[in-house]
């Protein structure tokens, strides 16, 4: 029987990484630590920079080293370092670029001093992440998705009795059956000590276990899912504002039970041939309140009020499914962890690329006193601990840097979809652009990956935009009638005139060394052949290598670039989401109010979770194809429409 479940908790590792450092490394940093100026003690450390890092999920091994070129033009794409021993000198593959701190640091491919490898360097930048904390990153994605059997610790007998360690499920002829509980659970009674015990219902027995109020919980969701700011729904529903955040975690815990049913098993059964996805990050602002007892007249000691957050998004072109919607917030990480893993690791004097926790940026060691030979001075340090500590009075976390959240995001997406080849649709966002080229990098050697740039010029009106759309619309029937093609289809039209354009175009160009020729991404995009309502015409560019396809392959992938599935979900966020929706304006109309957003992070990442669950599963959209039907119908792991009731009540 299922048993009622409950949110995985921080200690229970459900990914468990490997540290990447031995224990003589550790104890050699200590010694080091004092010794060494930061330069010389960063540098001795760098090799962690292409070192592998390992984690156990889901009872399987993998490992993950994402600092290598990411152009896929440059025949060093996706290799690891190496030094190249046989040659004078001995360079190596890569080698490290800017001084200082590593934020301005960034690996640079080198020349081939060998030439085994046919193609040619293009002497890429790529910026370096830390794989220690891409991991961290991963097990906090997994942690906050992930729900436990409750286990409860029962109390089968009276003190001193004589059968103190029975219990009815190995010895159950030593208890009495004694009827069921009001849940509907076993009640069991010790034949000694006479003490009765109730078990907790399963699932199936109770949906309404250490639940008041249950009656009110469709309401409830219904209001979260309609822009009910959180004081209105509680006066509605009568129920405090305690109740409000306890039902929104019961809500997004039966999502999660929904979508391990629903999504996770259904996705594991199918193979899709092509996988196309849209990723896109959306912002909003962050109420950064003070915590209870840390504001008032006498601190002016402040931070913004507002901070940007990123979520990010991916969903399917086709079905418009939503795989994955992430805050980049880390709401469970404390500053005193931070602290310990400086201290223990002497953080403060390596490259951010080495840090464990360099996915928090500018939190991402805590301030250290100056060592003998530290360049930093007494009042550099004292400023730098001050600030570090100001936040800690503060709402609950800290931000993660985007590019981080992103990585782990679609390493996720990986593992949960089974496909052949991928398609990926973004805009021109370098953190989008490189997370794909490093979690794809494999797939895009083979050229079962490609990275498609749809860029929108948003200085646009929605008049302009429209005027486009039909102006567009008619100049490509009138080229369709010029080239004495037969068809009136838009759709037709489109693919046939990028088939022409293709006959001679490419996105990359031909570099001619010496007698030879190599490829490299020209960055010159095209035009979209079919301008839509919203954006008008927009463009298109390729950051892979499509020159092993033919032009009518080429035509048929354009045509598919839209990025349509991300923005109509993110316009969900901002139409159905109280807490993440646009700024109001204040009532002088001088200025924005931010006084619907949210201020704790974890409660955005619950709505969100509900949000593009009822979105699967239960909001209908008419396709091309003229039918009303959701997206996990269109995606095919479902064959019927789901109501909030079922997702609830798990029906």
């Amino acid at each position: 029987m299922a048993q009622l479940k409950r949110l995985a908790k921080k200690d229970e590792e459900d990914v468990a990484i490997k540290i990447p450092l031995s224990s003589s490394e550790i104890s050699d940093r200590a010694i080091q630590y004092v010794e060494l100026d930061p330069s010389r003690f960063s540098k001795r450390y760098n090799d962690l920079l292409y070192r592998p890092v390992s984690f156990t999920f889901n009872g399987e091994k993998h490992q993950i080293q994402y600092n290598f070129c990411t152009n896929p033009y440059c025949k060093w794409h996706g290799l690891p370092q190496e030094k190249f021993t046989s040659v004078k000198s001995k360079p190596s593959r890569y080698r490290l670029s800017g001084r200082g701190k590593g934020e301005r640091q960034s690996i640079i491919c080198n020349d081939d001093p060998v030439g085994a490898i046919k193609g040619m360097t293009w002497g890429c930048i790529t910026m370096p992440v830390s794989n220690w904390s891409v991991g961290e990153e991963i097990k906090r994605l997994v942690r906050i998705e992930t729900i436990k059997d409750m286990e409860p610790d029962y109390q089968f007998h009276k003190e001193n009795c004589d059968n103190s360690d029975a219990t009815p499920f190995r010895e159950p002829n030593l208890f009495y059956k004694q009827g069921k509980s009001k849940v509907g659970a076993q009640v069991w009674q010790c034949k000694t000590c006479k003490k009765k015990t109730n078990l907790m219902p399963t699932r199936k027995q109770s949906t309404t276990y250490n639940q008041k109020r249950n009656d009110i919980l469709p309401s409830f969701t219904r209001d979260l899912l309609n822009r009910t700011p959180v004081t209105r729904t509680c006066e509605n529903l009568e129920i405090g504002v305690s109740t409000y955040y306890h039902k929104l975690e019961w809500v997004y815990r039966r999502c999660l039970e929904f979508l391990e049913r629903h999504e996770k098993t259904a996705l594991a059964r199918m193979e899709f041939p092509v996988m196309w996805l849209n990723t896109d990050k959306m912002i909003y602002s962050l109420n950064n309140v003070r915590k209870k007892g840390q504001g008032g007249r006498e601190f002016d000691d402040v931070e913004d009020s507002q901070f940007p957050t990123h979520i990010v998004v991916t969903a399917d072109v086709h079905s418009q499914y939503v795989f994955r919607t992430d805050v980049a917030y880390d709401w469970d990480i404390e500053l005193d962890e931070i602290k310990l893993d400086t201290v223990l690791l002497k953080e403060d004097h390596i490259n951010e690329f080495c840090r464990k926790n360099a996915r928090f940026k500018d939190r991402s060691f805590f301030p250290q006193p100056p060592t003998p030979n530290d360049t930093q001075t007494e009042y550099e340090y004292k400023t730098a601990l001050k600030e570090f500590e100001r936040r800690g009075k503060y709402v609950e976390g800290l931000h993660v840097n985007s590019t981080y959240t992103t990585i782990a995001h679609l390493w996720l997406i990986k593992q949960l979809v089974n496909a052949s080849e991928w398609r990926f649709v973004t805009d021109k966002d370098n953190s989008l652009i490189t997370a794909f080229s490093r979690v794809f990098k494999d797939e895009i050697s083979l050229s079962d990956a490609h990275h498609f740039i749809c860029q929108v010029d948003k200085g646009k009106t929605l008049k302009q935009c429209f005027q486009e759309y039909k102006e567009g619309r008619g100049d490509l029937l009138s080229w369709g009638s010029s080239m004495m093609h037969d068809t009136r289809s838009i759709w037709n039209l489109g693919y046939l005139k990028l088939l022409d354009l293709f006959q001679d175009t490419t996105f990359h160009e031909d570099v001619v060394v010496g007698s030879d020729s190599y490829r490299k991404w020209a960055e010159t995009p095209i035009e979209h052949p079919i301008p839509t309502k919203d954006k008008g015409f927009y463009y298109v560019d390729c950051k892979t290598d499509l020159s092993s396809l033919e032009p009518n392959e080429i035509a048929t992938m354009i045509l598919n670039v839209n990025d349509y599935a991300s923005n109509t979900f993110i316009q969900q966020i901002r139409r159905r989401l109280s807490i993440l929706e646009r700024p109001l304006v204040t009532a002088r109309g001088d200025g924005k109010s931010y006084i619907y957003a949210n201020f704790n992070p974890k409660y955005a990442q619950y709505a969100l979770t509900v949000l593009r669950t009822f979105y699967n599963y239960c909001e209908t959209i008419k396709g091309l194809d003229g039918k009303k039907q959701t997206p996990a119908q269109r995606l095919g792991i479902t064959d019927k429409e789901f109501k909030i009731e079922d997702i609830l009540y798990l029906r």
